[in-house]
């Protein structure tokens, strides 16, 4: 595919064109994933997730100023709730990183979740594919932070930052509810203001009696809004990575990564097939009807469809 040739070769059109492909669900979209495919694998790349309020695209316009001053290129995947009116991106492009915005190292994309109850759009795994395959050496995803989508997170990168504030609330019970199973480097945000330090002890106390004994994530306190600390947490992030390469941590989540893609594809294909098989939209509200009215039983109705199919397959063959 051309658009494949234009985007190893950092054009950015064709990278955006790449993208909208994905994200709209193109014809051409499952050729473009496969062309790319022996072209990736290149990049770090880094969640940033949490709270609403805790400051995370303020650091991640951070983390891209240091980054670049690295001479590393990078792209930023902002994933946004859905505006109700257009669909489309309802942040933008996040005001703060508007200044990197003519910076030819930089590409950002911001993502409507389009309705996904996890946060993260369906389309987020692809894209980064494609960014990885345009040689952008630093992908950072930033997520909206709010229920699944910081579950979803993990599947998509190598490592997690779970961004926290001091303030938000009862921080103890957030942490018991399973959120410091997401992150991999701990940011407190906004050292500035009280409780930071407490915020802080409170995560390596609990981080301690989650895993006692093993080896600790480690926990930065910064001030994006300052630029205070930040420095010190890029040296945190890349220490943490090599530890990752080090242990076959990160080939192990890579790993995961592509099962839990192959997985999808699976699922996916196998749901279209039985769709145009059984032409689930045309028949659905029949079916329901029937389990409603108690006229058939539902796994022994649909054990029966699929044997069916699984005959006249066999038959076909």
């Amino acid at each position: 595919m051309e658009v494949v040739e234009k985007l190893i070769a950092q054009d950015i059109r064709a990278i955006a064109r790449a993208i909208t492909i994905i994200e709209n669900d193109e014809a051409g979209k499952e050729q473009l994933i496969d062309e790319v495919h022996p072209h990736t694998g290149r990049a770090r790349v880094w969640g940033i997730t949490g709270p609403p309020g805790s400051g995370k695209s303020t650091l991640v316009n951070r983390l891209i100023q240091r980054e670049r001053e690295k001479g590393h290129s990078v792209a930023v995947v902002a994933v946004d709730p859905s505006s109700p009116f257009s669909g489309g991106a309802f942040l933008g492009d996040r005001l703060r990183m508007q200044k990197h915005a003519d910076d030819p190292g930089v590409f950002i994309r911001s993502m409507a979740t389009r309705g996904h109850l996890g946060g993260i759009s369906p389309a987020t795994g692809d894209t980064i594919k494609i960014l990885d395959a345009a040689g952008f050496e630093t992908i950072l995803v930033e997520t909206i932070g709010v229920g699944q989508s910081e579950i979803e997170v993990i599947q998509l990168t190598d490592i997690v930052l779970l961004v926290l504030v001091p303030g938000l609330g009862d921080e103890i019970q957030m942490m018991k509810a399973g959120i410091m199973e997401i992150g991999d480097v701990f940011v407190v945000n906004k050292k500035d203001i009280d409780g930071a330090e407490r915020l802080k002890s409170e995560i390596e106390y609990v981080l301690a009696i989650q895993a006692p004994g093993s080896t600790p994530h480690p926990v930065a306190l910064v001030s994006a809004r300052t630029d205070d600390g930040i420095d010190a947490l890029l040296d945190t992030i890349y220490e943490y990575y090599e530890q990752l390469c080090e242990n076959g941590c990160l080939e192990d989540k890579r790993k995961e990564r592509v099962k839990k893609h192959i997985t999808a594809i699976f699922s996916y294909k196998v749901h279209e097939m039985l769709d145009v098989h059984f032409e689930l939209s045309k028949n659905l509200d029949t079916w329901i009807d029937m389990i409603y009215r108690k006229e058939v039983k539902p796994y022994a109705f649909i054990n029966d469809k699929i044997q069916t199919f699984l005959k006249e397959c066999e038959e076909d063959d």
